[in-house]
């Protein structure tokens, strides 16, 4: 059985600055081209991204998201790195984006 898969931002101020990334003139128009792609890619595979092991999650994305059994992240380039879950509920794969952060940031974040 083949399921659909979908993307979908963890809020409406995190899909709006997505989307004003579009219009940037600086390094941000190269993080929503590089965004793009990688959310194209997530439509294909959700599970392209590279698993974050429970014990890295960080407490403040339970108290946002509740009891996450599974984060991810996909590497994009110049130390960036885009933060997502994936949720199936039985009739497609949604890929639910959580932030994108600078690698010094996302180091910071989960403790490494």
């Amino acid at each position: 059985m083949e399921f659909s898969t979908k993307i979908r931002f963890a809020d409406e101020k995190l899909k709006k600055s997505f989307e004003e990334l579009k219009y940037s003139k600086t390094e941000d128009k190269n993080l929503y081209e590089w965004i793009s792609k990688a959310l194209k890619e997530l439509e294909i595979n959700s599970f392209c991204g590279i698993q974050i092991p429970k014990r890295l999650i960080p407490k403040e994305y339970y108290k946002k998201f509740g009891n996450l059994d599974n984060l991810w992240k996909y590497n994009l380039p110049n130390g960036w790195r885009l933060i997502y879950f994936v949720v199936n509920n039985e009739v497609c794969i949604v890929s639910v984006v959580i932030e994108w952060l600078k690698h010094k940031d996302y180091e910071r974040r989960f403790g490494y």
